[in-house]
């Protein structure tokens, strides 16, 4: 899930977020250490503001609405319920954010919420919400496995009668193709490794609901495929460290740079990399080579 920063956190003078909690892994900061260690810098370091979209924000509205609608009796999850809860989560963020409001425009207010109200049509296909029970909603994950402090939030976890333990999560655009998938099950096995950790089990079923067409993508893990996904993650987290200790991030270019809002801050685009502010208060030190689990 893509969630807009609503916490009202005002930034330093030079631009960064205030400083927040140590750093630690999750499947966004992964990605974003992955596609570029200079983007990784920017956001979980320097945390920059970033402006996000009308799609980000139309996400963060419908994540909201779900989440509050599993908080009702079963006999009140109607759609007409979840749409008056999407128009609720709304205007609680322009409260809360009054600029959020200016990234639809006053103009088009009304055709952002009937969207939303689209997506939650759509969810509405493909589940009936009055029929179980989710064991927990928004989740937090915040854990130490495998020398990673991972952290992250699960949109739902259920669990069956029988003890199956199912992770869902909503995307709010469309289903990927075939050669996206290992990317959009990256944020599921996360988790599932994190259920695996904090419960003993190994979910059933991960899966993906797409609300924009109504697909979903359906997983089914095993323990030694997420241990190994462990080791994965272990990788990237002693990368991670190793440049935050000396605040080497390299710019990697790639066609998602034009969606970057650093290209000023980028020396690829002829910016300028401000100076490093240096490790974040708690970061852990960078492995030893003996420990790293890269060197061979």
């Amino acid at each position: 899930m893509t969630t807009v920063d609503v916490s009202g956190a005002t930034p330093a003078s030079d631009g960064r977020g205030l400083a927040g909690r140590p750093l630690a892994l999750s499947p966004s900061r992964a990605a974003d250490f992955k596609q570029c260690p200079l983007l990784y810098r920017y956001r979980a370091i320097d945390r920059f503001a970033e402006t996000p979209t009308t799609a980000q924000t139309r996400g963060t509205v419908v994540h909201a609405a779900l989440e509050h609608l599993f908080g009702m009796p079963a006999s009140l999850r109607t759609r007409e319920s979840a749409e008056l809860l999407v128009e609720g989560a709304w205007a609680a963020m322009c409260e809360e954010r009054p600029e959020l409001a200016e990234i639809i425009g006053a103009a088009d207010d009304t055709k952002f919420i009937a969207d939303a109200h689209k997506l939650i049509a759509t969810y509405y296909t493909m589940e009936n919400p009055t029929a179980f029970e989710a064991d927990a909603v928004e989740e937090h994950i915040e854990i130490t496995s495998g020398g990673i402090r991972m952290r992250g939030f699960i949109d739902r976890v259920d669990v069956a009668p029988t003890g199956e333990v199912r992770v869902v999560d909503y995307k709010t655009g469309r289903a990927p193709g075939a050669a996206f998938e290992a990317k959009a099950l990256f944020q599921m096995k996360f988790y599932a490794l994190a259920i695996l950790r904090t419960r003993g089990v190994v979910p059933h079923r991960l899966q993906l609901m797409y609300l924009s067409d109504g697909q979903q993508l359906v997983y089914t893990p095993d323990r030694d495929e997420l241990e190994r996904f462990e080791r994965t993650l272990t990788a990237i987290w002693s990368a991670i460290q190793a440049a935050v200790a000396t605040g080497d991030f390299r710019p990697q270019r790639s066609r998602l740079c034009s969606m970057c809002e650093h290209k000023a801050r980028c020396p690829e685009f002829g910016g300028v990399i401000p100076p490093y502010p240096g490790p974040p208060a708690g970061s852990p030190p960078a492995p030893s080579p003996a420990t790293d689990p890269g060197a061979a």
